[in-house]
């Protein structure tokens, strides 16, 4: 007969291999989600000078959604515009539109980070050309440039926002971030308008008088 400490022996090599056993099998079930999307944000506007804080939100094949806090390398589309430090802090260095991404691995997302002026006090709006007016059907490109901290004439051309006033007529659009005026071929009459560009951080705004004929 087996003595009492054998059997105690037996029982704990036992128990020991029963617990290995359900380690293994319970790793084999619990399979880490794979990461499949990245959400970058915000998609904002700073200021010259100005930082702002990026955020990578992962999304996994299991539905779940998770901000990832490490591991994420951080790039920008353009370094004269907006630099990304390894923490993914922003900062602004010049005006203009930034496309910055956060990636892990093989899967990115990306925000873009619109960069204005500090400073300015004026805008002033000119077409590309020197035209006051163009005929129906006729692109037109406009270009701003602000004064800032006592200077003038810098371009802001992708860092304002574009509008027209007044925007009834159908046949004239303009392109929110860029400044491309088109004028539809079935426009008739002659339509005069403002060329506005503003710019988002301050509100400061400046305007040129332009006519569709």
């Amino acid at each position: 007969m087996l003595s009492s400490n054998k059997k105690l022996q037996i029982a704990g090599a036992c128990a020991t291999l029963l617990v290995f056993a359900l380690g293994v099998g319970c790793n084999s079930f619990f399979v880490n989600p794979t990461l499949t999307g990245i959400t970058v944000g915000p998609t904002t506007s700073i200021q010259t000078g100005g930082t702002v804080q990026m955020s990578a939100v992962g999304t996994y094949n299991d539905g779940t959604t998770n901000t990832i806090s490490s591991g994420v390398y951080w790039s920008t589309s353009d370094s004269t515009i907006a630099s990304v430090n390894k923490s993914g802090l922003a900062k602004g260095v010049g005006p203009g539109q930034a496309t910055i991404t956060g990636a892990s691995g093989t899967v990115s997302g990306s925000a873009t980070i619109t960069v204005t002026l500090s400073g300015i006090t004026a805008i002033k709006v000119t077409s590309s050309d020197g035209l006051t007016q163009v005929p129906w059907g006729t692109p037109e490109q406009f270009a701003a440039t602000a004064t800032a901290n006592g200077q003038s004439g810098i371009i802001v051309t992708d860092s304002v926002t574009w509008s027209i006033s007044p925007a009834t007529n159908t046949n004239v659009s303009i392109d929110s971030s860029t400044g491309a005026l088109t004028t539809s071929g079935s426009g008739t009459g002659t339509f005069s308008f403002e060329v506005i560009a503003t710019d988002p951080t301050s509100g400061i705004s400046g305007f040129m008088n332009f006519s569709a004929y």
